[in-house]
C-alpha cells in the first residue's frame, strides 16, 4: 500500500528539515574554523547536537516510509 499525501508530504517535510540542519552544520564548521580553538571547541558540541537532531528526523521519515508513522487527514 501507498503512503497518503498528506503522509508523504510529512515524510518529504522531515527530511528537508533535516537537510537544513545539516546545511546549518556545515555553515557553522566553515565559519567556527576561522576563530580559536575554544570557541571552535564550543560550536563543535552545538554542530554535534544539529547532526544528532538531523539523524532523529531522518529516522522519523523512514519510519513514514515503512508506514510506522502516518499523518491524519485534517478535515
Amino acid at each position: 500500500m501507498g503512503l497518503t499525501k498528506t503522509t508523504q508530504d510529512l515524510r518529504r517535510d522531515l527530511k528537508s528539515a533535516a537537510l537544513a540542519l545539516e546545511d546549518a552544520a556545515q555553515d557553522m564548521f566553515r565559519m567556527a574554523k576561522q576563530y580559536g580553538d575554544a570557541e571552535l571547541l564550543a560550536a563543535m558540541q552545538k554542530i554535534e547536537t544539529l547532526h544528532v537532531e538531523a539523524d532523529r528526523l531522518n529516522g522519523y521519515a523512514e519510519e513514514v516510509k515503512d508506514g510506522r508513522i502516518l499523518r491524519a487527514d485534517m478535515e
